[in-house]
């Protein structure tokens, strides 16, 4: 039987045990709506991220190249969702006028429809909070966040800029 033993600093009252729970509950939170979003609008927090891409894109549309950049995930990723929403007739892909070999990426009207019956998203309310914080503080945050990154040893792990856990 695996018995997990945390030692509690000298220093101060807060043991790894409270860091591990608040972790915990950020990656239960995330997961959590993810699963509500998925059951109640049939789209992943990903697929919904594209499609609010390509509303605030120049006539709502991009290449694929740039969706890939913005969600910050690799080239396969980035097909399977833009697959999988052209599937549901979420958007479209268009030859680019003038290039033919690149090809547009189009929120259709369903895509928009869909989009403003989503309620705010878990990273969406997180910015507006985080709005009412000094530059100073939002540092402090990162240099923490940073560290903790770099204790688990996972800074070469792929991750978007938005809070999602599947795609």
């Amino acid at each position: 039987m695996l018995s997990l033993h945390f030692k509690k600093p000298h220093h101060f009252d807060m043991d790894s045990t409270d860091i591990l729970i608040n972790i915990r509950k950020i990656v239960r939170s995330i997961n959590l709506e993810s699963k509500r979003v998925q059951k109640d609008y049939g789209v992943s927090i990903p697929q919904i991220l594209c499609l609010n891409f390509l509303y605030q894109s120049p006539n709502f549309q991009a290449t694929q190249s740039e969706i890939k950049e913005f969600l910050n995930l690799n080239p396969s990723t980035v097909s399977g969702i833009i697959q999988r929403l052209e599937k549901k007739g979420l958007i479209a892909r268009l030859p680019k006028s003038g290039d033919k070999r690149v090809t547009n990426i189009i929120l259709t009207a369903v895509g928009e429809t869909l989009l403003n019956t989503i309620p705010p998203l878990l990273h969406d309310r997180l910015n507006k909070k985080l709005e009412n914080y000094n530059q100073y503080e939002l540092q402090n945050i990162e240099k923490v966040l940073v560290q903790l990154v770099d204790v688990l040893q996972i800074s070469d792990v792929d991750a978007s800029p938005l809070i999602t856990d599947e795609i």
